[in-house]
């Protein structure tokens, strides 16, 4: 899980403790834990960065799941919450970044509903290695329609008892290339 983070791995909760009340005193990155609504244990961590309201624009990053959060609906769910909150608050661009070879990041970005925008090459040197980053977004113009596609596939009657989803939410959110986009053109699919 720490490959790609800039921080990390630590070598104990005593040691990632006195990382996160360091970053939890900031306020870009604006960290949130992410709290199981059963247990009330947090699962995991997410952030609110490079916030620049003035041109309607904030990134979703810093993602930290614990194994008990990974693959769950709840994890989805903490993401749709935290666009809903952003689009609701009057931001017209979310971003998600991510090291281009980090292929579950750039999938879950596409899962999620995020368009490719591209690469930029050589834009980080992280823990001494270089890093290309992939650049996605979701505008406020598209936010509707995915919106109704989380909520469609957020609806406890699109899960079987067993908790296996019907409907996978990456078919709700499908996305069609632009032209420039190396994996095929188009545009976005209604929600």
């Amino acid at each position: 899980m720490w490959t790609y983070l800039p921080y990390g791995p630590f070598s104990g909760w005593s040691e990632y403790r006195a990382w996160l009340e360091g970053v939890a005193k900031g306020t870009d990155p604006r960290f949130y834990a992410i709290v199981d609504a059963a247990t009330r244990r947090a699962t995991g961590v997410a952030a609110y960065l490079r916030v620049d309201p003035p041109n309607g624009a904030i990134e979703v990053g810093h993602l930290g799941y614990s194994p008990l959060l990974q693959r769950t609906p709840a994890a989805t769910e903490a993401m749709f919450l935290m666009m809903q909150h952003a689009f609701a608050r009057g931001y017209r661009r979310y971003e998600w970044k991510c090291h281009a070879l980090n292929a579950p990041s750039r999938a879950a970005a596409e899962r999620l509903g995020f368009r490719f925008e591209g690469l930029f090459r050589q834009a980080a040197v992280v823990k001494g290695r270089s890093r290309d980053t992939a650049w996605f977004s979701i505008l406020d113009s598209e936010w509707p329609g995915l919106e109704r596609a989380f909520e469609r596939w957020l609806d406890p009657s699109n899960f079987d008892e067993a908790g296996r989803q019907k409907v996978r939410l990456a078919d709700l959110t499908a996305v069609r290339r632009s032209p420039d986009d190396p994996r095929g053109g188009g545009s976005r699919a209604a929600g």
